[in-house]
């Protein structure tokens, strides 16, 4: 029973019995004998079939939405009754970005992996957001907060953000003495999800600016940017996490020192329930001792005014 409603919210995710014949490892005509047999048992039609997609009927909505809750419910039912083991164990399924996935949490969950070997771990890298109840996740793991109140975040470093760009940009153009300033200089765009990029919020105390800036460089890749601004493109927003190296280097100088940009702290996002799991629990706590505080001040190398 469990692995059918699995199955069946599964082909509702990715609306194609051809992808999720691949996600499960299966070819596409025993997928299709499934829905089939799925239906055959109920007695009605869940899913209208075209050569490429899967709709969903009316019976098949309602399907979807009481085997999400059911899967969730014994979601809950286990993890209250693994909180209870000493040892981590059991299937831990993480989400997070793909740059910071990729660089940073891949290499941890091999030592994770290490130390906790009956854990079998998932990870999922996406930029796009996620619903970690209605997609099964454990926890997530991304830099700012998540507007969910379903969940509950640990903070694991401390990460500000500020303004920076190489010094040979900033030995032609100058630098910025107040954030109206950017308006007159090229500023590179970092297209996040469906964020104002081209809007920054810079806090002095409690006054807050707000400029619209300009530049003909923009990507949805926090890699590419950066490496525009080390090219000397213009200025960018960055973090700690990512330009501590390059300030202590001196390649990058921060630009309106007593300006913060809204900080991007990083968190582990999990359902909010009342048990949390060992694994769970053994994770978050990893992460926390191996990242730890970040190493360097954004103010050690600041722009000449």
């Amino acid at each position: 029973m469990k692995s059918d409603l699995e199955f069946f919210v599964l082909l509702a995710k990715l609306g194609s019995l051809s992808a999720t014949a691949r996600e499960m490892g299966v070819t596409p005509p025993a997928a299709t004998r499934r829905l089939m047999q799925l239906e055959g048992r109920l007695g009605v039609r869940l899913a209208n079939r075209s050569t490429r997609r899967v709709s969903l009927t009316s019976e098949g909505e309602l399907y979807l939405a009481q085997a999400t809750q059911i899967l969730a419910d014994i979601r809950a039912m286990e993890e209250s009754v693994s909180s209870r083991r000493v040892e981590p164990k059991g299937l831990l399924r993480i989400n997070a970005t793909l740059g910071f996935g990729r660089t940073t949490i891949a290499p941890l969950v091999s030592r994770f992996a290490r130390t906790w070997p009956e854990v079998e771990v998932q990870l999922q890298l996406t930029d796009r957001p996620i619903n970690l109840v209605e997609e099964a996740y454990d926890l997530a793991i991304r830099f700012g907060e998540l507007p969910d109140t379903r969940l509950t975040a640990r903070r694991i470093i401390s990460n500000r953000r500020f303004l920076c760009a190489a010094p040979a940009y900033l030995k032609r153009h100058g630098a910025p003495a107040a954030p109206a300033d950017l308006a007159q200089h090229a500023c590179i765009l970092h297209r996040q999800n469906d964020d104002a990029f081209a809007t920054w919020r810079l806090a002095k105390g409690r006054k807050t600016a707000t400029v619209k800036v300009r530049g003909h460089l923009s990507s949805n890749d926090g890699d590419v940017v950066l490496g525009w601004a080390l090219d000397g493109h213009g200025i960018l927003p960055r973090s700690e996490w990512d330009a501590a190296k390059y300030l202590d280097s001196g390649r990058l100088q921060v630009v309106l020192p007593d300006y913060a940009l809204p900080a991007a702290d990083l968190y582990a996002y999990y359902p909010n329930r009342a048990h949390q799991s060992a694994k769970v629990r053994a994770f978050i706590d990893f992460l926390v001792a191996e990242l730890g505080p970040p190493a360097t001040s954004p103010r050690r190398r600041t722009a000449p005014r």
